[in-house]
């Protein structure tokens, strides 16, 4: 008995693109979930270590090319190369302080990392590595454990001030100040979260759009929808890796901050 799918020719799985899958696999079954994807171990090389190490080598390759010929009139890989950098440099100085400045090797490299991790995502037959929580609760984490130990080296216990909200009335400080540690909790969880998500829905909404160009008749307005979404994409990708990148900045400054001192 013929499926729905077959009868229409449509057959959409827009969650099948992340798939975490063995890459020196081999098996008969063509469903989704089958001993490539579900007989995974932590040694397993997966598309996911693939294009994370593709993104390392992609960063790599754009600061090594552009700072191997440095010259006064910069080529064209120099030129990127000197934007980025002083892009967040800029971006770190102004949200931290001076003080933040000499993190900026950290933060550079984790916006190269999540820029590259969201734009070879875009590209065909690829896997978009941040729209993993595997990958994107590991950075954030990173960020929070690294912040709050900097702000307890630096500041000693003058770092818990920042939940006591001194320009409040004292009656509601107690409040406030479980709110803070709360939402101070929190972060990890929304640094992460916001990340995955707006990859993960873009890239579905595409797969889902897509899947109606097989219909003739809409097949057009299908092929001008996918390249506008794809452009929206490729915009999304490089602000969530700004917003993910600007607010590692502003929980640096909690921890490094005037406000302890």
């Amino acid at each position: 008995m013929e499926t729905e799918a077959e009868h229409t020719g449509l057959a959409i799985h827009p969650m099948d693109q992340f798939i975490v899958k063995k890459l020196f696999c081999h098996t008969e079954s063509t469903a989704p979930m089958n001993e490539c994807t579900t007989n995974i171990h932590w040694y397993d090389i997966t598309n996911v270590t693939m294009w994370m190490a593709i993104a390392v080598l992609v960063i790599a390759a754009i600061l090594v090319l552009g700072t191997r010929r440095r010259a006064i009139v910069p080529s064209r890989s120099q030129s990127v190369a000197e934007l980025l950098y002083g892009f967040i440099h800029n971006m770190v100085e102004e949200v931290t302080g001076h003080e933040g400045v000499k993190y900026f090797p950290y933060v550079m490299t984790l916006f190269l990392f999540v820029l590259c991790g969201n734009v070879l995502g875009l590209l065909p037959l690829s896997f978009t590595t941040t729209s993993h929580m595997a990958v994107t609760v590991p950075l954030a984490l990173m960020v929070f454990v690294g912040v709050t130990a900097l702000g307890f080296m630096k500041n000693g216990p003058g770092f818990l001030k920042m939940f006591w909200v001194t320009s409040a009335p004292l009656a509601i400080r107690p409040v406030l100040a479980v709110i803070e540690v709360i939402s101070y909790f929190v972060r990890p969880v929304s640094h992460s979260i916001r990340l995955a998500g707006n990859m993960m829905a873009g890239h579905a909404v595409i797969k889902v759009i897509a899947g109606f160009a097989s219909i003739v008749v809409v097949s057009p307005v299908v092929v001008g929808a996918v390249t506008a979404i794809y452009a929206l994409e490729l915009l999304v990708a490089v602000v969530q890796a700004y917003v993910f990148t600007i607010l590692t900045c502003v929980y640096l400054r909690d921890a490094v901050g005037d406000a302890h001192h």
